[in-house]
């Protein structure tokens, strides 16, 4: 069982919006899901957030139900959040949300 990672940057230098949202999933040694997410201007230190589950689908869910807010970004910010880094068990993920 390999980690999820995603990286997504929003980026728009005319209106000073430079925004990161990363989340690293994957079970602990306990066989907890935990979910890391850290998040804010793009070279500030930015807020940590640890969440844990019980199983891996309810760990996946809660990254979807992250994507699909960062995909709203356009609407609610004005720039996309556009992917810098993502594991292979990403892929997936993004392109369901059609942020890749």
């Amino acid at each position: 069982m390999s980690e999820i990672l995603i990286e997504l940057h929003a980026r728009d230098a005319a209106n000073n919006r430079h925004r990161a949202w990363r989340v690293v999933v994957g079970p602990d040694l306990f066989g907890l899901w935990t979910a890391q997410v850290k998040f804010g201007r793009i070279g500030a230190a930015g807020r940590t957030m640890r969440h844990e589950f019980n199983c891996e689908a309810a760990a996946i869910a809660f990254v979807r139900r992250g994507l699909r807010r960062r995909a709203t970004a356009v609407r609610r910010l004005g720039v996309p959040y556009r992917p810098v880094e993502a594991s292979s068990r990403a892929d997936h993920l993004l392109a369901l949300t059609g942020l890749r």
